[in-house]
């Protein structure tokens, strides 16, 4: 893949429509190869101290047992967490004059090797022609709708929503805009059933007919609150922004379901450190890197 369309989908939004991405940006957090050595030198003893020392951060009722909706808050912190030390590491290859900034040029040149000038109102017969200049419209309104200091360029706070927009409020707009133009097919401002699956093919191979199940389930528990077949502007958020609230709630109703032995909906200390391996390679503790940090970093 050239590495301007490997920098669109890196900054693509996050967890797009029908929840068939939330896989992407966050869960590709994966342990790095020194944070994995790190953790093999805790003993066992150290391992379990971590362990319930996080537990107790996420028990915010401290009644000694997590439940989905605490699972999903303290995920949705690692998620900003991760978001703001990636774009302050992105930030420094961007910022090649070291102004404090990312121009609209500079960050062109990083990705691109030159200035793309994008025409609105051009429309290209070559239909991958037509493709590329369509993204890198889409590009620049995003690059434009984070700068909202109304000087030139992004700053560090600017460049996190450009490049994690679903983890900063104020591009819920652009999110929203987003997310109807591709898949309001009727334009009436919400999106349907119909609309959220699309095409009844899966893009991994997967059996069309399951994956279909998947996405309707994901559709009338996670996002359709008020049961209405459809979703409004504040389910549309809840889906695509901010801060990745169907991915995270996913991800804690996983956990839940292979750690909860009693099945009472809950997880004790005693569940969690039963199965600490899976627990340690979730994203409730970054994968592990929770587990060698300092305490107060979230």
């Amino acid at each position: 893949m050239e590495r301007w369309l490997f920098a669109l989908a890196l900054f693509a939004m996050p967890r797009v429509p029908g929840g068939h991405r939330h896989d992407a940006e966050h869960t590709n957090v994966l342990l790095a190869e020194e944070d994995k050595d790190e953790i093999k030198k805790l003993s066992p003893s150290e391992q379990k101290e971590r362990l319930v020392d996080i537990l107790k951060k996420i028990d915010v009722d401290s009644d000694e047992y997590l439940t989905p909706e605490e699972m999903t808050v303290w995920i949705q912190r690692v998620y900003r967490k991760y978001a703001l030390d990636d774009a302050k590491e992105r930030f420094l290859d961007f910022d090649s004059n070291q102004d404090g900034v990312v121009s609209w040029d500079e960050y062109n040149m990083v990705i691109h090797d030159r200035v793309v000038e994008v025409d609105e109102n051009a429309v290209l017969e070559d239909p991958e022609e037509e493709s590329l200049r369509f993204l890198h419209l889409k590009e620049k309104k995003r690059f434009d709708y984070a700068d909202v200091d109304g000087k030139p360029g992004l700053n560090l706070s600017e460049f996190l929503a450009f490049t994690h927009p679903s983890e900063v409020d104020h591009m819920s707009d652009f999110a929203i805009e987003d997310v109807l133009n591709e898949y309001d097919l009727d334009k009436d401002g919400f999106i349907s059933l119909k609309e959220f699956i699309g095409d009844l093919t899966s893009n991994d191979g997967d059996d069309p007919s399951q994956w279909v199940i998947e996405e309707t389930v994901r559709f009338k528990d996670l996002y359709d609150q008020d049961k209405d077949g459809k979703l409004n502007r504040e389910e549309q958020l809840r889906w695509v922004a901010p801060n990745s609230y169907g991915s995270a709630r996913e991800e804690a109703i996983h956990l839940i379901k292979e750690m909860d032995l009693n099945e009472d909906g809950r997880l004790s200390e005693s569940e969690i450190l039963s199965n600490q391996d899976t627990f340690m390679n979730s994203e409730v503790t970054d994968y592990g890197r929770q587990l060698h940090t300092s305490h107060d970093e979230l």
